[in-house]
């Protein structure tokens, strides 16, 4: 197997900076001419997994990604090199990346960053919610449209989720034609390279959906009951995944990953998490963005627009530290108010700035 020779970079301090086990590198520009399946390190021994059989690639990178990140081939800056030590210690050990830190400062967009490197395809992308379940995350089953469509057909054989053959010469509804895989579902069916799946804002949902995630992300592997029961009549079940336009066969209702996803949980630090959970988790807590990342950032979402904002961006810097910290998004819309020829020798400039950089703790 070979390995990716990185040429030597610079630093958030100026010095020179290369690490020969780094596979990402932290430029978010897609690796030149390199496959990632020829470069990435056989996982750990208690880390791997063999599911299968191996699924077609992954649908590529998707809008989302130009608008989180803004268009390939843009000025990029190189992130700190801690926060790529850790974002590669996650991807060898195959193990999730627990990122926290203020809201608006990018937690979320390493995810983006990863799949667009690496060439790893559409994110995947779960925002938990105070009613999000682990099974939401796994998948859904519409329970209620079975039952039509099979009353439809005439008796249904539902008792214990069985599932209804089709009339002979006939092409009805089967069970898999209701099970449609969520975003966790879909990260652990057995591709040969890692899908990136983004947990986002873990902190916002019920206290106990962090250790419910603790079997599956060690196992790599989940049953989805209404399948399991429905096997001897419909061994194979082709269903729904959480890509667009896509499904897959699941045999015997049980699913198992084969390369275990590049798993990215972001947090706002508002809730202590269990420590069974964080010891299964490579961790990382994100600092504010520098002033080159700010313009590297604004470079990539405005055309010809590099160099052209330093003395916002240090406006901007200094507005966050008196104000606790503020969004990166809010600098983007005040850079897109001056692009879009708003006047800045005009009294309503400053009465801008100050509404769109108003302090998130929600003070008036």
């Amino acid at each position: 197997m070979s390995r990716v020779q990185h040429p030597v970079e610079n630093s958030h301090n100026g010095g020179p900076v290369s690490r020969s086990w780094w596979i990402y590198r932290g430029t978010g520009q897609p690796l030149p001419d390199i496959r990632l399946a020829d470069v990435l390190p056989p996982p750990p021994g208690w880390r791997a997994f063999d599911g299968g059989p191996v699924l077609p690639p992954v649908p590529a990178e998707s809008a989302e990604t130009d608008r989180r990140l803004g268009s390939a081939g843009r000025t990029t800056s190189r992130q700190n090199p801690h926060d790529i030590d850790m974002i590669n210690t996650a991807l060898l050990l195959r193990r999730p990346l627990l990122v926290t830190g203020r809201p608006g400062i990018g937690k979320s967009t390493l995810a983006y960053l990863v799949a667009r490197e690496l060439g790893l395809g559409r994110v995947l992308h779960w925002g938990i919610t105070s009613r999000s379940t682990l099974r939401s995350g796994l998948y859904e089953y519409d329970a209620i449209g079975r039952a039509q469509a099979s009353l439809g057909r005439g008796p249904a054989a539902l008792a214990d989720g069985g599932a209804e053959a089709a009339p002979e010469g006939g092409t009805g509804a089967r069970i898999g034609d209701f099970v449609r895989l969520g975003p966790l579902g879909t990260a652990l069916l057995p591709y040969e390279l890692p899908r990136v799946l983004l947990i986002d804002e873990l902190d916002k949902g019920d206290i106990d959906l962090p250790s419910d995630l603790l079997h599956v992300l060690e196992n790599g592997s989940y049953d989805i009951p209404e399948l399991v029961r429905a096997r001897h009549h419909e061994g194979q079940a082709r269903v729904f995944t959480d890509d667009p336009d896509t499904t897959v066969t699941v045999t015997d209702g049980r699913v198992r990953c084969r390369a275990f996803p590049f798993v990215v949980i972001t947090s706002n630090g508002e809730r202590q998490f269990p420590p069974a959970f964080l010891r299964r988790c490579v961790r990382l807590d994100v600092s504010p963005p520098r002033e080159d990342q700010l313009a590297a950032m604004i470079a990539a979402h405005f055309r010809d627009q590099e160099g052209r904002h330093d003395d916002m961006i240090r406006a901007f810097v200094e507005r966050s530290r008196q104000n606790g910290g503020l969004a990166t998004d809010q600098l983007l819309n005040a850079v897109f108010l001056r692009t879009a020829g708003v006047r800045e020798d005009e009294e309503s400039w400053g009465e801008l700035l100050e509404a769109l950089w108003r302090e998130l703790s929600g003070a008036p």
